[in-house]
């Protein structure tokens, strides 16, 4: 039996085929007791709107922001990237997509980013988020406006956004320290930690869960108090450099970027090495672990969350139920198990 069509439904509610589309399309001016017959028809005949067919009529197109932080961090210039391709993939399906560079760790910046958006007619906005309750007033206007928000890799307030893309940052620092734990054999040890700023959910949430794992099962492994780092490169290279000169400090754990700082310093280490685990897979993180200057990398497939971004931020243009997805998961890599570098062979592939 075909699916019944929205003439259908205007020949069961007594009304016009126009005026069926509008009720079934939210177009207003339509007087309430024709909506409600249009409404009962609906649930009579099991009607369900074509929403591919509504946005083709209307000449629908989805204006689609992200805001991500600026600078040299590779992980960012990672997202970006996949961000671009992805959007060239969906311009068939009337997807526009700009990407707003934001100072990073800059709660002022990232608010007068947001406000920004007030004044343009944007459908949906993925961003890097920060706590803070500076960003709870704009965000809550953005959503009073139709607009939809979500939180990527780092959360924003959640009251202020309609779902959080990324990765559970929490477990994300339980794995770092059992891989920490595990590499001292039952022996003792010191180990420094680097964040980039505890304003940053995503930083502060993986060392919350670093120490939860040392202290309850490994506690003879002292956990050094953090060292902020803005994600410097240059700031990490020469708390490095100074750290190394330490003989009692056996272990390394950054939580943010900045990773190409701190490798540059172990190149130069003399003797052993700290035991070394960073965050993101890029292109001098996996050179490292060739080269054996670190040991494990944990990466939260940005080109996932990405697409995920995506399909969320439609669904919940579109009004619809958000489709069901699995958690997450991060991806431990080692030298061992490295995979092909799909997305720098394909941008060296666009430069020839």
């Amino acid at each position: 039996m075909p699916s019944p069509t929205l003439s259908d439904v205007a020949r069961a509610a007594g009304v016009s085929y126009a005026t069926a589309d509008r009720v079934i399309n939210n177009r207003g001016n339509v007087a309430e007791k024709s909506s409600e017959k249009v409404r009962k028809a609906v649930a009579a005949l099991g009607y369900v709107r074509n929403i591919a067919a509504a946005n083709l009529s209307r000449g629908r197109v989805y204006r689609l922001a992200f805001l991500i932080p600026q600078g040299t961090n590779a992980f960012f210039e990672r997202i970006h990237q996949h961000i671009i391709l992805t959007a060239e993939h969906q311009q068939r399906e009337c997807v526009t997509v700009e990407v707003i560079k934001v100072a990073a760790f800059a709660v002022e910046g990232l608010q007068e980013s947001i406000l920004a958006l007030l004044e343009r007619d944007i459908d949906g906005i993925a961003i890097v988020g920060l706590q803070s309750a500076a960003l709870e007033a704009p965000l809550a206007e953005l959503r009073t406006r139709g607009v939809a928000v979500v939180g990527l890799v780092s959360d924003l307030p959640q009251t202020s956004r309609a779902a959080y893309i990324g990765i559970d940052n929490i477990a994300a620092g339980r794995t770092a320290a059992r891989t920490v734990g595990l590499s001292h054999g039952g022996n003792s040890g010191r180990v420094q930690t680097f964040v980039g700023s505890m304003e940053a959910r995503d930083h502060a949430e993986r060392l919350s869960g670093f120490r939860e794992v040392l202290e309850a099962d490994f506690p003879f492994i002292e956990v050094l108090d953090p060292i902020m780092t803005k994600d410097d490169a240059l700031v990490l290279q020469a708390q490095t450099q100074e750290l190394l000169s330490n003989p009692k400090l056996t272990a390394l754990y950054n939580v943010g970027a900045g990773n190409s700082g701190l490798i540059r310093a172990l190149q130069k280490a003399k003797g052993k090495r700290p035991f070394c685990v960073v965050h993101e897979l890029v292109a001098h993180s996996r050179q490292a672990l060739l080269e054996r200057h670190i040991d494990l990398v944990i990466d939260q497939r940005p080109d996932v969350e990405i697409n995920r971004a995506f399909t969320v931020l439609r669904a919940l243009i579109d009004e619809k139920d958000l489709p069901p997805m699995p958690d997450l998961v991060p991806t431990i890599y080692v030298r061992d198990n490295l995979p092909a570098d799909t997305l720098t062979d394909k941008m060296k592939a666009q430069d020839t």
